[in-house]
């Protein structure tokens, strides 16, 4: 769907592939020029050159999101090249599925990703969206931010983390002209799943965790980033939207 984003910047964080991806060539295909942001450089300028194909422009900066002078300096970037910064989708993040994160260097790096990562870019976001008065945030948390998961302590904790600094943000910049949101995806069909895909027995039974009986796609998490960000949904922050084909309904 065009939403009529022309003249207007969006910055993706996680954009080499899969949902970042999705995203990044959705506000593309609405009008917005893109900062695609990773850290891997190749993925993140094929991105770009998939945008530019399309006719749309973009740029690629290089960022891990728990660096936080990197993260002040993709916002600077976007600024910088653009002149404004109208939504961010804040989705850099990592499962290590099959790792032991009780172990200090996976639970640190967990949240140093996937939490402290989505902090430090909401809060150069906010900066300069504060400074023109309007912007939309959408973080991607997980439905494991909503439900439990007796496997995952690290990835469990900070995804409900995210959905905590949504709400956060929210209240905080409500009246500011800012809204602050979350996705919550279910499992989805991205490079992050594919090794377990690649495994018939195990692509059944994720496909059997999902009351719709199929993994959801990049586009379809794209979609609901899209839709949080425009005037459609403007009376709506604080929200973690799920989108996981009925997986949090049982």
């Amino acid at each position: 769907m065009d939403y009529g984003f022309d003249g207007k910047v969006a910055l993706v964080t996680g954009a080499s592939g899969g949902i970042g991806r999705a995203t990044a060539l959705a506000f593309a295909a609405s009008g917005a020029a893109v900062v695609v942001s990773d850290v891997n450089e190749a993925g993140g300028q094929e991105t770009v050159s998939q945008i530019m194909a399309a006719g749309g422009k973009a740029i690629f900066q290089h960022c891990d999101v728990a660096d936080t002078s990197a993260v002040k300096a993709l916002v600077a970037r976007a600024v910088s090249e653009f002149g404004r910064l109208d939504f961010a989708h804040n989705n850099a993040g990592i499962n290590l599925m099959g790792a032991d994160e009780y172990q200090d260097e996976v639970w640190d790096r967990s949240i140093a990703i996937n939490l402290s990562g989505v902090m430090y870019c909401m809060r150069e976001e906010a900066e300069v969206m504060l400074a023109q008065g309007k912007g939309a945030i959408v973080n991607t948390a997980s439905i494991n931010g909503l439900i439990g998961n007796g496997r995952q302590p690290a990835y469990t904790a900070t995804k409900h983390g995210v959905v905590g600094l949504t709400r956060h943000g929210a209240l905080r910049w409500a009246k500011s002209g800012i809204r602050v949101n979350a996705v919550c995806p279910g499992v989805i069909e991205t490079p992050m799943t594919a090794p377990m895909m690649a495994n018939p027995e195990m692509r059944k039974v994720l496909d059997g965790m999902t009351p719709m009986g199929r993994l959801g796609q990049a586009e379809e998490i794209a979609g609901a980033v899209l839709w949080l960000c425009s005037d459609q949904a403007s009376f709506v922050t604080g929200h973690p939207l799920v989108v996981d084909g009925g997986t949090t309904a049982i």
